[in-house]
């Protein structure tokens, strides 16, 4: 398990301003207002130069603020994402890895990993995110994974840290071959941050929640690219070296049936 302080740590301001960002842009009213006002408060103000520049820019942040939620701006945005993940060819792996995304997004996970354990694609699943990590774990024990075939991180806030402190768990123990579960649009990210951790990695996509509102989704396609962007201009897909880092997270080894690898063999 991961050394405790990594859960306890402040929120970053990063996130803090991110879940203010998504709360705003999810909230019409406070992006629709300002950009009317921006479209014609320029027409009010007699002296203001470049009023058409001014205008037509808040016209155009409406048009594409409105049509972002639309269900073919989504279904091509969704596409873009995925066109470069390569398909699972269906060969057995050392583990799954489930990456947590919150409360609705367990569902079809939770589904899909228990489905590839059942198919013996892997004798271990491991779950990763805070917040999600133990949950999950829970319910692939209700159906019916054994808990020496379950492990989990419940540390981890970003893509990053999904992939930084499930590697300090699992390749200390020789695993290197793993089976990646999250949704399509995240997918390319965690496959290019995992293989950066020195992970082989197979995709293995769970669905997208269907109850999810069009704005919700479009939010996930917006985070998404500009997570893309944000990762590849700061090296995150690039090989890293967790033993030359900084200050890297250790595992600690703890001898438990909840984490036995030498029995996760025997399982099949």
């Amino acid at each position: 398990m991961l050394d405790q302080a990594l859960c306890d740590r402040p929120v970053s301001q990063w996130l803090v301003l991110k879940s203010m960002l998504s709360n705003w842009l999810m909230t019409p009213i406070f992006v629709v207002l300002p950009l009317l006002i921006l479209v014609f408060l320029p027409w009010m103000i007699p002296r203001l130069r470049w009023k058409r520049f001014w205008s037509g820019l808040g016209t155009v942040l409406l048009v594409i603020y409105f049509t972002a939620t639309f269900p073919l701006t989504i279904a091509v945005a969704k596409k873009g994402l995925v066109a470069f993940i390569p398909p699972d060819p269906g060969t057995t792996v050392d583990a799954i890895v489930v990456l947590g995304r919150g409360e609705p997004f367990r569902h079809s996970r939770v589904k899909v990993a228990a489905e590839l354990w059942k198919a013996h694609r892997a004798p271990l699943i491991f779950a990763s995110g805070a917040g999600d990590g133990s949950e999950i774990v829970e319910r692939l024990k209700a159906k019916g994974i054994p808990d020496a075939a379950l492990g989990e991180e419940h540390c981890s806030r970003t893509t990053k840290e999904n992939a930084l402190f499930t590697s300090s768990v699992l390749q200390p123990r020789g695993i290197k071959q793993i089976l990646l579960v999250t949704d399509p649009p995240h997918m390319l990210r965690s496959l290019l941050t995992f293989k950066g951790m020195g992970f082989e990695v197979i995709s293995h996509t769970s669905s997208i929640p269907s109850e999810l509102t069009s704005s919700r989704k479009a939010m996930l396609m917006f985070y998404e690219y500009m997570g893309l962007v944000s990762y590849g201009l700061r090296g995150e897909f690039l090989k890293q070296n967790l033993a030359q880092q900084k200050n890297p997270p250790i595992a600690k080894v703890k001898n438990s049936a909840k984490f036995n690898l030498q029995k996760q063999h025997s399982l099949f």
